[in-house]
């Protein structure tokens, strides 16, 4: 198998180690959804989701088709045939449209969890043959396979059913208290956004992360913690969502259609708010992060408390410049309701939930398609950027320069957002 071009740094991990590592995200994959009964797994038809037997064989598809089709002299050409073969016709998400996919003679879980076994069973077979060079395709397939992880959960969120045995409801993002509405400041000046040519290759780089290139940035202060649900009842309490005078036209847009007065997945009771975690509807924690939240609600609160949302620069210099180590929660893994934060500063820039910017999903000056050109070209333009991790991102996926990015009406990922001051606001320290 050819090494990639366009720049692309190899892999730097060893063979043992990348094994460890699909393994690892296939047993977890699998994991997911192998609790859920045969009626649960009836998944309705909806714009934001994919059945079950779709998305995981889809899974399996993208890492034989990468991994195990190719030619060592054409990466990019021919390919040889599936395991299935109408594997292509069923699971490849560039050329099956969405709403196809809920009437494909798909086969059973049992019949999708052999293919899940047999595809690793083959990416591993292929990734020993190979050497550092020759490691980004199974890089690819990894950091994939992650990202629909994350994205399990988020259907097991927005279709109300349970988490997997074992996995409790954690309130991955509750903080530590701080006084309300503290900033931290940055200088600003010049700054080299995005990954550097010379990175180390200790990780996989996105396209759309290449390359660094020198922007200016004016100096800003940035809340040290995001939003809180505390903060923003009071927004919705307030009458923010009748406002209108709040909302950008696209916001104004979004409320006439849908009709929302509050928060995804927040309902009134007696006692006051209360909010859905996966199948189970719990008190709203007021220290908690908000979640759930579109970009359009963001702004419509930063308006409302004259800030803004920060842009994916000032959120990346932040990152950048503050954030000495990891104080979030990532991988869905702790059972503390509370992130500790070990040191003064920004908290959770990484973890807890994804971030909102202000920046539209755009290439970088030097932007060209990686092998996977479905991957950022067709988004750019009308997505919106998000930076941080959620408390459901892979730990080995997300770092301070990574970009995601969905639509702004998209509500359904694990997200957030902190404010920044006003640029008439910002003071010197």
């Amino acid at each position: 198998m050819s090494k990639v071009g366009n720049d692309a740094p190899a892999a730097a991990r060893s063979a043992a180690a990348l094994a460890a590592a699909l393994i690892d995200a296939r047993e977890y994959t699998k994991s997911l959804y192998a609790h859920l009964t045969l009626a649960q797994r009836q998944f309705p038809y909806r714009s934001d989701v994919n059945p079950p037997e779709w998305e995981m064989g889809h899974i399996g598809w993208f890492q034989e088709f990468w991994c195990r089709r190719q030619s060592r002299d054409d990466p990019l050409g021919a390919r040889v045939q599936s395991r299935i073969a109408a594997a292509d016709t069923w699971w490849n998400s560039s050329t099956v449209p969405h709403a196809s996919r809920w009437s494909l003679p798909l086969p059973d879980r049992d019949g999708v969890n052999a293919w899940l076994d047999a595809t690793l069973a083959d990416t591993l077979t292929a990734l020993a043959a190979t050497s550092n060079e020759e490691r980004y395709y199974f890089e690819l397939a990894l950091v994939h396979e992650d990202m629909h992880a994350e994205a399990l959960l988020m259907t097991l969120q927005t279709l109300a059913l349970p988490l997997p045995p074992g996995r409790s409801i954690v309130d991955a993002t509750a903080v530590s208290r701080v006084p309300a509405g503290a900033d931290q400041h940055f200088p600003g000046g010049m700054f080299d956004l995005g990954v550097e040519r010379a990175a180390p290759t200790h990780r996989f780089v996105f396209d759309n992360e290449k390359w660094a290139h020198p922007i200016h940035i004016d100096p800003f202060a940035m809340a040290t913690h995001c939003v809180t649900n505390a903060q923003y009842a009071a927004f919705v309490d307030a009458g923010g969502y009748a406002r209108s005078e709040l909302w950008t036209d696209a916001g104004r847009a979004w409320l006439r259609t849908t009709g929302a007065t509050h928060p995804m997945h927040w309902r009134r009771e007696a006692h006051g708010w209360s909010q859905r975690r996966f199948a189970t509807w719990v008190p709203l924690e007021t220290a908690a992060t908000v979640m759930h939240v579109n970009a359009f609600e963001a702004e419509a609160f930063c308006c409302n408390a004259r800030r803004r949302l920060p842009t994916e620069a000032e959120w990346e210099y932040a990152a950048r410049h503050d954030v000495p180590g990891n104080d979030g929660i990532l991988d869905h893994t702790q059972s503390s309701p509370t992130a500790r934060i070990r040191r003064p500063g920004m908290a959770h820039l990484l973890g807890n939930v994804w971030e909102w910017t202000a920046s539209p999903f755009l290439p970088y000056p030097e932007f060209a398609p990686d092998p996977y050109a479905d991957y950022s070209a067709p988004w750019f333009g009308d997505h919106r950027v998000l930076r941080g991790g959620s408390f459901a991102t892979r730990s080995r996926l997300v770092h301070p320069r990574f970009r995601n990015f969905y639509r702004p009406e998209r509500a359904d990922p694990f997200a957030g957002f902190r404010t920044c001051a006003l640029q008439h606001d910002v003071t010197r320290p």
